[in-house]
């Protein structure tokens, strides 16, 4: 499995759109959990999301080009940055 440099900046200018709305959907507010908060979710959302959809061989056939941001790219980052929260929750209740 290998990642190019373009997939990777493609995951974080996404990470950085959908980490606000992600924000804002699980807290229910415009604000969601601040500014860079938000920034720091989506791009770790999009590299989880993005690692994940590589692993798993998921093409979601949405047209993907080199360099392109693609629906895919959205819904992985939003998946990814979900799935980082709910381990932030998880490890915050352990702790």
């Amino acid at each position: 499995m290998e990642f190019s440099i373009s997939e990777m900046v493609v995951w974080l200018v996404v990470g950085a759109l959908t980490g606000p709305v992600v924000g804002m959907l699980t807290k229910r507010s415009r604000d969601g959990f601040g500014k860079w908060r938000n920034l720091g979710i989506g791009l770790v959302g999009a590299l989880i999301g993005g690692f994940l959809l590589k692993l798993f061989n998921i093409d979601l056939d949405l047209g993907l080009d080199s360099f392109t941001i693609s629906l895919q790219d959205l819904i992985a980052a939003f998946l990814g940055a979900l799935l980082f929260l709910l381990i932030v929750v998880i490890i915050q209740k352990k702790g």
